[in-house]
């Protein structure tokens, strides 16, 4: 196993089916991760401790999947000058609506970079991409996988035509 590059944490263990996407495409990009359970609210020493040594051990970028108040990717944000994705869990109340809301009206100052409600796929593209500024492979990596879905797209438009 190699150099730790992105955290993925999350409140609950009920949204590891929506973050396990998240590492689906970090292992497809070769890109090494540590999946945490940890609250804002029932663990926020832990959190914080993770947050504090995660950075001095040289990830490069959190991910922080939440649902309801939604305060985890904030947490994080709190505690690091490092690129933090939130990813709004869908509830129960609202859809996912409450924790998508409370993660994008993050104060100035302290920024979360949001994807969709359940969008951890995205979360994970988008932290490869961040990781891909510095790291020529991975960049290529970003290109092919973008010309897989367009060759994707256009063989679904070819097969359409035939019909």
């Amino acid at each position: 196993m190699g150099k730790i590059e992105v955290a993925i944490l999350m409140g609950s263990d009920s949204d590891y089916p929506v973050m396990q996407k998240a590492e689906e495409v970090l292992d497809e990009f070769g890109v090494e991760y540590e999946t945490r359970v940890l609250s804002a609210h029932r663990t926020p020493k832990q959190t914080t401790d993770f947050v504090i040594s995660s950075v001095k051990n040289k990830v490069k970028v959190f991910i922080a999947g939440a649902g309801g108040a939604a305060h985890l990717p904030g947490i994080v944000a709190a505690h690091t000058i490092l690129p933090v994705i939130g990813v709004p869990i869908m509830g129960k109340s609202m859809n996912g609506l409450d924790s998508l809301l409370s993660i994008v009206q993050m104060p100035s100052g302290i920024p979360v970079a949001t994807v969709s409600i359940d969008g951890a796929k995205n979360a994970a593209l988008l932290a490869v991409q961040i990781i891909a500024t510095s790291n020529t492979a991975l960049q290529n990596k970003l290109y092919n996988y973008k010309k897989k879905m367009e060759e994707e797209v256009l063989n679904k438009d070819k097969q359409l035509k035939k019909k």
